[in-house]
């Protein structure tokens, strides 16, 4: 399908703006004059041979990220300052051609989980409008929603990158803590933010991350760099991990809570997520039930207990001194954060420490936790009655997921009749973002597998007992390695039989030769150590030129010259069927 142009993107998503309800989504929007010089400016790139791969889409940015130019009002009018350059999320997604249209609407200081808590008016659910859209980064998940941009940026440390996923019936992105920058974006627990991505679908999603998660060189120019666009990452971040899995195994393990876990899930709400627990295991997952209450104790602690204290550090004193547009609620949250001992936040750190490694332990095996997104959908009424305890309902299943530094993203399940949109989070350890993203996608539909979210990778061609079905491809799920493609080698390979326990073959260079038929994976580099560990003689991993001229990391050997040559049969699995079919 030809990608739209970008001067037809932001006319269209202005015209899709202007014919909305209002609906209090929009804190800023930019003049739409601005947005169509950026347009022109990436059609202008693209025309010149630029590889902008967002090119021809439109995004949001919750108000409390920055953008060079736009207020940034956290929710509260005083607060509001005007950034000279924008968060270097921002930036990557501007360098790779994706136009932003405006600033959204968020719970005051990204605190709250229902999106009612702002003065620039509360935020309805994009499917049901007498009901919440979710908070605390309301507009950006009702602007996708909506179908006003085709993706946003919110923020997310209790849910709030989640939750209005699912009140809103679109893909919630939320990346281990620390993948993403922080630089340019307020804090509301510095310790456990981050910024997250909203979508129509898993595949924008992850095309999305990957482009804010990659370095600033790979998307902008030297002279941009050098004028300081893209910040360096703040101090706390964390890039991936050599060991990050490239994608989630064909036949994963996914944890799942017992029935005592889920009671705060109405009959209806329960049917809907046993429905969907039905739907992972027909896509081939085996199912394990898991005690979750050490998952649920921690995710007390985000406000019950010591933590909270950081909301303190992040914007206690300033809503004391600022109370005329402070909401409420997250006036109360402050000043009993600013009580809080330094004693009582030492204890409870430890007490988080404690429970994230029973956590792990528990779920140790699993491939995925899969959650309800929240156990409700409550109605503006329903919050305005029991604001506080609304909230922290919501929250059940999303507030320990930074806390226990797991990562997780949310699609949605379903609608309940009377009872609001429903939705699901695939919940995973930190820097197993892409194996979240491969079981939401293969969830909601979208194939086997989400795009690449970025994780360092080495591509590696089999040709024998590691194809998909054959005895040795387990170890490649268990390496967390990721089916690419199917592949040939050059037209001068041989193919050898190394006989033993489990028939190999070895591919060497050689005439006659013939084009091998394989399959290319991608491991992650700690994989691939692994993997070569493995390996016994006389096969070895070396380079294999594939038939496009390419050259990859494949298995080949030193063969001692004594191995039947079965090249002339076409490859392994036609091997295969002939040692097995009666003469």
């Amino acid at each position: 399908m030809p990608r739209t142009s970008p001067l037809d993107a932001v006319q269209a998503a202005y015209a899709r703006i202007r014919s909305a309800e209002p609906g209090h989504v929009w804190i800023h929007l930019r003049a739409e004059d601005d947005a169509l010089a950026d347009a022109g400016d990436v059609a202008a790139r693209t025309a010149a041979g630029a590889d902008l791969p967002l090119a021809g889409l439109v995004f949001a940015v919750k108000d409390n990220i920055d953008v060079a130019g736009l207020p940034t009002t956290a929710a509260h009018p005083e607060f509001a300052f005007v950034p000279a350059a924008s968060a270097p999320v921002v930036e990557r997604l501007r360098a790779a051609g994706a136009v932003v249209v405006g600033k959204t609407n968020l719970d005051q200081f990204a605190t709250g989980l229902v999106g009612t808590r702002s003065p620039y008016g509360p935020v309805a659910s994009a499917v049901e409008p007498d009901r919440v859209a979710g908070g605390s980064s309301s507009g950006s998940g009702a602007a996708v929603g909506l179908g006003l941009v085709d993706f946003a940026l919110g923020t997310d440390t209790a849910g709030s990158g989640r939750v209005p996923a699912a009140f809103n019936g679109v893909v919630g992105l939320k990346p281990t803590v620390g993948l993403l920058p922080s630089d340019g974006v307020v804090p509301a627990c510095p310790s456990y933010d981050t910024v997250s991505v909203f979508a129509a679908d898993v595949a924008l999603a992850a095309r999305v991350l990957a482009v804010c998660a990659t370095p600033p060189t790979d998307h902008v120019s030297d002279a941009q760099v050098t004028g300081g666009i893209c910040a360096s990452d703040t101090p706390d971040a964390r890039p991936w991990p050599a060991d990050a899995p490239q994608g989630a195994p064909a036949h994963p393990v996914v944890a799942v809570p017992r029935d005592e876990d889920l009671t705060t899930l109405s009959p209806a709400v329960r049917a809907a997520f046993d429905a969907a627990v039905e739907r992972v295991e027909r896509d081939g997952a085996t199912v394990r039930r898991v005690d979750l209450t050490p998952f649920l104790a921690a995710g007390r602690l985000l406000y019950d207990g010591g933590l909270v204290a950081e909301r303190a550090w992040s914007y206690g004193e300033f809503l004391a001194a600022h109370p005329d547009s402070a909401d409420p609620s997250v006036a109360a949250i402050a000043a009993a954060a600013l009580d809080v001992a330094g004693t009582r936040v030492v204890a409870d750190q430890q007490r988080l420490a404690g429970l994230t490694r029973e956590g792990r332990r528990l779920l140790r095996g699993t491939d995925a936790l899969l959650v309800p997104t929240a156990p409700i959908h409550p109605t503006f009424v329903e919050v305005a009655a029991d604001p506080i305890g609304v909230n922290s309902t919501v929250g059940t299943f999303t507030n320990f997921v930074n806390l226990m530094d797991l990562a997780a993203v949310a699609v949605p399940a379903g609608r309940v009749e009377g009872e609001g949109l429903f939705g699901v989070s695939f919940v995973v350890p930190a820097f197993h973002d892409q194996v979240a993203a491969d079981l939401a996608a293969r969830f909601v539909g979208e194939g086997e597998a989400a795009p690449l979210l970025g994780a360092p990778g080495v591509d590696v061609a089999v040709f024998g007992a590691h194809l998909r079905g054959e005895p040795l491809n387990a170890q490649l799920d268990a390496l967390g390695a990721r089916y690419l493609r199917d592949v040939a080698t050059a037209p001068d390979f041989r193919m050898l039989l190394v006989e033993g326990a489990v028939d190999r073959p070895a591919v060497v260079r050689g005439e006659p030769g013939a084009a091998v038929p394989g399959e290319l994976w991608r491991l992650s580099p700690a994989a691939l150590s692994r993997l070569l560990t493995s390996i016994a003689a006389p096969l070895a991993l070396g380079p294999v030129e594939l038939s496009d001229g390419s050259t990859v990391v494949g298995f080949t050997g030193a063969p001692g010259g004594t191995e039947p040559d079965i090249t002339h049969l076409g490859g392994w699995r036609a091997y295969r069927t002939r040692a097995v079919t009666p003469a």
